[in-house]
């Protein structure tokens, strides 16, 4: 598996002479973060050092018998953390265990000749946390909102796929008022309300969950997953095997981060659908545009006008100035807790056609909008935009002529889209 990105790193600081059934603690943990899948871990052994016990423990040569203190990083990603982090710590009688987040640039087994020729198993996440069918919605979104979880796999008493969950299939279905990641944006009063809908209505897992799942082997290429994701337009697909039990989640992002690794090799696929070979090819040319003076109504029309779910501030020279999103509304504006807008902003993601509320305020796109704004040109290279995009954690860039003029809004899909087109003879 590839790693990047945001990653946990748990360190454990134990003593030489701490022991294990008969063995060493360091080399037990070890053997034990092997067998259960973890990404990495390293052992360090210390020159000097301390623990609970006050007692000072030295490599000095004064000292030879001197129980030296180790230390062990573990960096991985939260499933696993969460998953395997209980048995360490009961492994841990005495010692100091930290978690803190990290990110990692860079984790990989060495480039492929092919990157997207590799089986899906080579990238998959496998620490993937499950839920099942009855599970409750209070608790789905507790994993889903607490945790930081994208999406959920609903899987039967036998690990066989049955469902996915989302927070779309939330809001639709579920009493969900924001997208996921705009949860600390509700006041406490909007918070009670909205768990109090959820228990009042005992739905399960079953319920809200989507049944028609898009999955793929294994054995089969990242690239064939890649085409799947780039036709169907999702962002993460489950991993099965002959049984539809569940294996493991490949994501765009993944398949996006194994590109760009190995982004020096030629990337050919005669079967993935062609849609272009160059930014200008790729964007979206209708995203919708305002100037910074802009009301709040008018930011939310354009919103809803549009499938990017982006509105671009433009000067009169249709530079760039700022970018706005759902997000961006909720985090900002001093009317962040209206209802009638948190139901617009809702039905951007769910879809619905709820009736709306003409918002009467004077905030403008200026007070709004998000700066600086990363953009490309119309000719960059597509590895330079994928490199951009993965760098900064963005998922649509503005695409600007030689004049600095907005022609155009790329999005990682059909970044993904064109990267598997076949190169040029």
């Amino acid at each position: 598996m590839e790693m990047q990105g945001k990653a946990y790193r748990v360190t454990i600081y134990i003593g030489e002479n701490d022991h294990r059934h008969g063995r060493s603690l360091h080399s037990a943990l070890i053997d034990f973060l092997r067998s259960e899948g973890a990404s990495s871990a390293t052992v360090l052994r210390g020159l000097a050092g301390f623990g609970a016990h006050s007692r000072i423990h030295t490599a000095s040569v004064a000292d030879l018998s001197a129980d030296l203190p180790i230390r062990l990083e573990w960096i991985d990603e939260l499933e696993t953390v969460e998953r395997l982090l209980p048995a360490v710590q009961r492994m841990v009688d005495h010692g100091l265990i930290t978690l803190e987040k990290v990110e990692v640039v860079q984790y990989a087994a060495g480039r492929q000749s092919d990157p997207l020729g590799q089986p899906v198993r080579a990238i998959m996440r496998t620490g993937v946390t499950t839920v099942g069918p009855e599970t409750p919605v209070t608790d789905l979104v507790a994993l889903l909102v607490q945790r930081g979880y994208r999406s959920l796999p609903v899987v039967d008493g036998e690990r066989r796929l049955v469902g996915i969950i989302t927070d779309g299939d939330l809001m639709r279905r579920g009493g969900l008022l924001v997208r996921l990641g705009l949860q600390d944006v509700l006041s406490p009063e909007q918070l009670q309300a909205q768990m109090a809908v959820q228990q009042s209505q005992p739905q399960t897992a079953a319920d809200i969950m989507t049944r028609t799942v898009y999955t793929v082997r294994e054995d089969e290429s990242v690239r064939q997953a890649a085409a799947v994701m780039a036709k169907r337009v999702i962002k993460r697909i489950p991993v099965v095997d002959e049984q539809n039990r569940l294996l493991g989640l490949i994501s765009r992002v993944d398949v996006l981060r194994t590109i760009e690794y190995n982004q020096q090799h030629p990337i050919d696929d005669q079967a993935a659908p062609r849609s272009g070979q160059s930014v200008t090819e790729l964007m979206h040319t209708d995203a919708p545009t305002l100037s910074g003076d802009a009301k709040l109504e008018e930011i939310v029309r354009a919103l809803e006008s549009s499938s990017q779910r982006r509105v671009i501030v433009v000067d009169s020279r249709r530079h760039v100035q700022g970018i706005i999103t759902d997000g961006d509304l909720l985090r900002r504006s001093r009317h962040a807790h209206d209802p009638g807008l948190v139901r617009r902003l809702r039905s951007l993601v769910t879809g619905s056609h709820e009736p709306n509320v003409t918002l009467p305020y004077a905030e403008t796109a200026a007070q709004l909008m998000s700066t600086p704004v990363f953009t490309i040109r119309a000719d960059t290279p597509l590895e330079d935009a994928l490199r951009m995009m993965l760098r900064h954690q963005i998922k649509r860039l503005p695409v600007v002529n030689e004049h600095g003029e907005l022609v155009g809004l790329l999005g990682r899909n059909s970044l993904l889209n064109g990267l598997l087109q076949p190169g040029e003879a």
